[in-house]
């Protein structure tokens, strides 16, 4: 069993309520994030995209449902509130300290605003008709994500501050995809500890896939996998289960969420 971490008292355990926020926060969000159905209309860029953000922001988390749903890799440079590894980096880049900020170095575009930004991943990798929500159905998409943040928040605000760690040498790499509860605790123990890292985003491509693995293990054994990430993940690993952690610096590659995380803390934690 898959089990997530508190970190307000630096020991990792099973926590059911962690787990049950995570799944509150998803479902607070329509479960955005979860599939990419439009593979025939993503267009993967030649050089990786960059994104400066943080987990526990709201308008980051739409651009990220957003990567997530056209199946597009990024390099995630964590910029927590306190942080001092990236967020001066940004402030260079952009003149203002706002987040998120997209670098597409296939472009040359940088790009503040969470809107703009969508709009760019639409007509450059995806479906140029779609645009991101404006007026009410952006209101009402930016409210539902800050009601996720607040979730995450009950306790304490997980994804937001930074702490202290040590920075590794090369990026570390996440498969995961953004609706998942157990990959979420990951993705926000990452931001915390301002560890940069490749993020492999593992949508699910196919209706057959959607639910628990158990579902399509017994009903669907045979439906093909068609995402990169998902045949990558089982030619490297015979498993298609995130969270799935990669550090070149240590050798080290690992499933399960409370075992990436007590390695994370054990290993740059401070």
């Amino acid at each position: 069993r898959d089990r997530s971490c508190d970190w307000s008292s630096d020991v990792c355990s099973s926590d059911l309520f962690d787990l049950l926020s995570s799944v509150v926060a998803s479902s607070a969000r329509g479960w955005r994030g979860s599939a990419a159905f439009n593979g025939d209309k993503t267009r993967q860029p030649e050089k990786m995209l960059v994104l400066y953000e943080f987990e526990a922001c709201p308008f980051c988390r739409v651009v990220r449902e957003v990567l997530c749903e056209l199946d597009l890799d990024v390099l995630i440079y964590p910029c927590p509130v306190g942080g001092m590894r990236f967020r001066p980096d940004a402030l260079d880049i952009s003149g203002v300290s706002q987040f998120p900020l997209l670098l597409d170095p296939n472009t040359g575009d940088e790009i503040l605003e969470s809107a703009e930004i969508i709009d760019h991943l639409y007509k450059h990798y995806g479906d140029a008709r779609r645009v991101s929500p404006r007026g009410l159905r952006r209101q009402l998409s930016i409210s539902s994500s800050m009601a996720a943040t607040a979730v995450r928040s009950i306790g304490r605000a997980r994804g937001m501050n930074a702490k202290p760690s040590v920075a590794p040498e090369q990026v570390l790499e996440l498969y995961s995809f953004e609706s998942s509860p157990y990959s979420r605790p990951v993705r926000e123990l990452l931001t915390e500890f301002e560890i940069p890292y490749i993020l492999r985003n593992f949508a699910k491509s196919r209706w057959q896939e959607m639910g628990p693995p158990l579902v399509r293990s017994r009903w669907f054994p045979d439906a093909p996998i068609t995402s990169a990430n998902r045949l990558r993940l089982r030619e490297l690993t015979g498993r298609s289960q995130v969270p799935y952690l990669i550090d070149a610096n240590t050798g080290v590659a690992m499933f399960e969420s409370a075992d990436i995380m007590t390695y994370l803390a054990t290993e740059y934690g401070r």
